[in-house]
């Protein structure tokens, strides 16, 4: 299928990533990339990397305004896409995560699929329409393709994990000692800042 690209008048990025393009003085050339590459349906490679995945993250808004990151896990096939316009996850939120609050009807969602021992990864934002006990179904409103700046090639597998088996829950104030020694030996750190070039998204 031809790439139809974003196909609306008005622009694919949000006020916040606008604002960011103009003050680095990129605004016009991420128009014609982002209007090339981010479309407004799932195209069929798209469509089948999500259904082969174990597990996706999620990005949500809790009921205070604050963005909230989660992961669903699930044998893969537990993501498929009836159609280029929606995506369906049959799968929980994990034990104690605010995701179970705040997947809604009508709540807006963003999806990313990382597969990282080819380094790929897809981004879906959209609108979740239904849910059901065991699962839920986004409208796609965007789909888009990320770069692979800055993943880690690496493999492991879920197996020993089961989702639905209760896991102990910490509320920290501040970082520990065992949350810094983990941040000091990852080998990857995001922040916010990305180069001008990369059509990766800040959402």
């Amino acid at each position: 299928m031809t790439n139809l690209g974003w196909p609306q008048d008005d622009s694919p990025f949000h006020a916040g990533e606008l604002a960011i393009q103009n003050r680095l003085g990129v605004q016009e050339r991420m128009d014609r990339q982002g209007r090339r590459i981010i479309r407004d349906y799932l195209p069929n490679q798209h469509r089948d990397f999500f259904a082969q995945l174990s597990y996706v993250l999620v990005g949500t808004v809790a009921s205070d305004g604050q963005p909230w990151a989660s992961v669903l896990v699930g044998e893969p096939g537990f993501i498929s896409s009836p159609d280029r316009y929606t995506l369906h996850i049959a799968a929980q939120p994990l034990f104690a995560d605010p995701l179970h609050t705040t997947l809604t009807v009508g709540a807006d969602i963003g999806l990313l699929g990382i597969e990282l021992h080819t380094r790929r990864r897809n981004r879906l934002n959209g609108t979740i329409t239904a849910i059901q006990p065991e699962e839920f179904t986004v409208a796609v409103g965007q789909s888009f393709g990320n770069c692979p700046q800055y993943i880690q090639a690496r493999r492991f597998d879920l197996q020993s994990f089961d989702a639905a088996v209760a896991k102990p829950v910490y509320a920290l104030a501040m970082l520990g000692d065992a949350e810094r020694a983990l941040i000091a030996a990852a080998d990857t750190y995001l922040h916010r800042h990305r180069p001008p070039g990369c059509v990766g998204r800040i959402s």
